[in-house]
């Protein structure tokens, strides 16, 4: 049982799961260790860096306090006066990465929505729609480069100075949707729900060509010859009469989606201007 009466995870996946009350001591100061004890240069930000970098490239599975004390050149011991255990260094974890510059100019994506810029707000709001399209492409990035985060149960996330700030640019750049408070948390979580599915998606086939060692054209292949039966017996009317390029791989399920998302939410936004204007 951790300090704060949560039930750890055993496989330390799942973040606010270890002594909230010391990861928050972290996060926001004043949780730092004195330097009496541990090895001189060791500090929390090279724990931290040091961690992120084992889960980028091999997985969270392998981030353990012996491989850090072993990264670090340092005492396993030594790494304790620091953080209790990796429930609580994999708060610090979460808030590091999700603290990263956003890659994608807010210039680029606006140009990308391209779509009409009348908002509720009115004159001088930012553009909701970029900020819809950055979100969606920054977190998508931020996935790619650590896929480790879709390992995650985020549930009870420990909210650090670095989560709140991504928060804070979020709701700053939706402020001209002109919904109402829990919407506007809606639409960030509907956004990043769709670019998580499709990260999902895409690591887990990227997964099974490692763990099978068969690409997706062999594994399709082996299937062809079934699926071929199957369309000709009649069960399968709509499937049969599909494309030959439905599944093709050319066709950008991220920009379909998203272009998607954003129709939906400028159709809300309208409904909401045209409410306000009659009533």
């Amino acid at each position: 049982m951790a300090n704060d009466g949560t039930t750890a995870a055993t496989d330390g996946t799942a973040t606010g799961s270890g002594d909230t009350a010391r990861s928050l001591e972290l996060l926001w100061g004043g949780g730092e260790r004195p330097s009496r004890g541990p090895k001189p240069g060791l500090t929390l930000d090279r724990i931290v860096t040091a961690a992120v970098a084992v889960a980028d490239a091999e997985g969270l599975s392998a981030v353990s306090m012996r491989r850090l004390s072993t990264e670090l050149g340092t005492g396993t011991m030594s790494l304790y006066r620091y953080v209790p255990g990796k429930a609580e260094l994999l708060d610090l974890m979460l808030d590091r990465v999700l603290g990263e510059p956003l890659p994608a100019p807010v210039e680029k994506a606006a140009e990308a929505a391209g779509t009409d810029r009348t908002d509720a707000a009115g004159p001088g709001a930012p553009d909701w729609r970029a900020a819809v399209d950055t979100m969606a492409r920054s977190y998508l990035d931020n996935l790619r480069r650590h896929p480790w985060l879709l390992k995650i149960n985020q549930a009870r996330t420990v909210l650090g100075p670095s989560a709140l700030r991504g928060l804070e640019l979020a709701l700053g750049g939706l402020r001209g949707m002109g919904l109402r408070d829990p919407e506007l948390i809606g639409v960030i979580i509907t956004v990043n729900s769709f670019v998580e599915g499709l990260a999902r998606t895409q690591a887990d086939a990227a997964e099974a060509v490692r763990q099978t060692g068969l690409s997706d054209e062999e594994f399709w292949d082996r299937q062809r010859p079934y699926l071929e039966r199957a369309m000709l017996s009649g069960a399968y009317p709509m499937m049969a009469a599909m494309a030959e390029d439905t599944f093709s791989a050319d066709f950008d399920h991220f920009e379909f989606g998203l272009r998607r998302l954003i129709a939906g939410f400028e159709a809300l936004v309208r409904e909401r201007a045209e409410a306000a204007t009659t009533a």
